[in-house]
Formats: structure tokens, C-alpha cells, sequence
């Protein structure tokens, strides 16, 4: 699997998904600086990782969405390219148009560093491959603006078209407010493209996919892309 991580300004995960990747893929993803207009050729999955982008001024992911590489990752996508968007880079996916919806402040108004359970809605994509439908699995949260928001008929396209790829769960994989700290409508955590090859989601399971970082939850998501996306 060839991938490569886009990084901006105020970028502070590219390290921990570049370890998941190489960890997962067995080889280095690429860098590319936001102020790039092209992308590597060959590639299989590009990762725009979490942060801070450009220190969230405006909304969160806005100004990033307008940086040079956004045009060829437009492209890309319009290719049939695999993007997985994490927390920041989810943000950027949706001012971007490359995902529906936004994320919003959460809903306590308060930034969120905790680990939450997210249950698998949507199984057998390039992203969920090694996870069960309904598996539930740990992952940290870092966010304050993870609320995720759509209106009425984007929230039920999403629901009926099979599109929301990770709802927040307790750990017994129940609804319930408590397991969704930031507010998000109907608990969603993560979503997919209409062609199912772009996924947005807000929590970091890239932090988890080694039993030195204190589990492996995370790691079924990037081995599920090395064995989808293998060269």
C-alpha cells in the first residue's frame, strides 16, 4: 500500500498515523507539505491527519480546505482514491465538500481528551475489513469541535444509503448520552463517500495500534487498508 499524509500548518498527529501506516503497510508514507499542488503518483490512500490546522482559526479545517494540495486531492478522489480523514482532517473533508455535513463546537463547549467506544455500522469497506459489523472498540478522543451535524435529509441519507461508518457507543456497544460527549446527531462518529472510498471520522485510532501504546483497537482500521490497498 503506497500512501501518503498531508500536513499543514498546526498538523500534530502525521507521526502517529505514519507508525500506524508503516506498522499496518510495512512501508513509510509519503509527506506532503499542504502548499504542494500535486500528489506522489501511485498512490493508494492519502491521510489528512489531526491537529490543529492553521491554529483552527475561522472554522476548524476552513482554511486548510482552501491550501494548494486541496485541488489534487480533489482529483483524486474524483479518481476513486481512498481518503481517510482523521478528526482535523474530518473537519477539513467537510469544508472541503469531499464529505457532507460539519462538525461543530461540542456540545458542553468544552475540548474532549478522553477515550470513548465507537461500534462498527458498516462492515466490509476498505477501512472496516478486519472489524465485525457491531464490533464496539476503544479509541481516544481530542477534539472541540467533534460535533458532527448534517441536516434532516443529509442525516437520513447517510442512515439509509449504509453511510455512517462508527456511532458512539458505551462500552457494551448501547446509545446512550454519556457515550456521546460532544453532541453528535444520531452519535455519529464517522462516515463514508457515496462510493465509499473517503472516510471522516473524529476519533484517533491511530492511537492505539500497539500494546506499548495501551491497545490495539485502532489497528484492525489500518490493517483493513493494507490488505484492501496492497500493492
Amino acid at each position: 500500500m503506497n500512501a501518503a499524509i498531508v500536513i499543514f500548518p498546526g498538523t500534530n498527529r502525521e507521526r502517529d498515523v505514519a507508525i500506524a501506516l508503516r506498522k499496518a503497510a510495512g512501508r513509510a508514507p509519503a509527506a506532503v507539505w499542504h502548499g504542494e499542488t500535486t500528489l506522489p503518483d501511485r498512490l493508494d490512500l492519502v491521510v489528512l491527519p489531526g491537529g490543529f490546522s492553521h491554529g483552527d482559526y475561522l472554522r476548524c479545517g476552513a482554511m486548510a480546505a482552501l491550501s494548494p494540495v486541496m485541488a489534487a486531492l480533489r482529483a483524486y478522489a474524483e479518481r476513486g482514491g481512498h481518503i481517510l480523514g482523521i478528526c482535523n482532517g474530518f473537519q477539513i473533508l467537510t469544508e472541503a465538500g469531499l464529505l457532507p455535513g460539519a462538525l461543530l463546537r461540542n456540545a458542553n463547549l468544552r475540548f474532549l481528551s478522553r477515550d470513548c467506544h465507537l461500534r462498527v455500522e458498516r462492515a466490509g469497506t476498505a477501512f472496516t475489513g478486519r472489524y465485525q459489523p457491531g464490533q464496539v472498540f476503544r479509541a481516544p478522543m481530542a477534539h472541540g469541535d467533534g460535533n458532527y451535524f448534517a441536516d434532516a435529509d443529509t442525516v437520513a441519507m447517510l442512515e439509509n444509503e449504509g453511510r455512517v461508518a462508527f456511532r458512539y457507543v458505551t462500552a457494551a456497544g448501547a446509545l446512550a448520552p454519556q457515550a456521546n460527549p460532544n453532541g453528535s446527531i444520531n452519535a455519529i462518529a464517522g462516515i463514508l463517500s457515496a462510493n465509499g472510498r473517503i472516510l471522516g471520522l473524529m476519533p484517533h485510532p491511530e492511537n492505539l495500534v500497539d500494546p506499548l501504546m495501551g491497545g490495539t483497537d485502532g489497528e484492525p482500521l489500518f490493517d483493513s487498508l493494507a490488505q484492501a490497498l496492497a500493492a
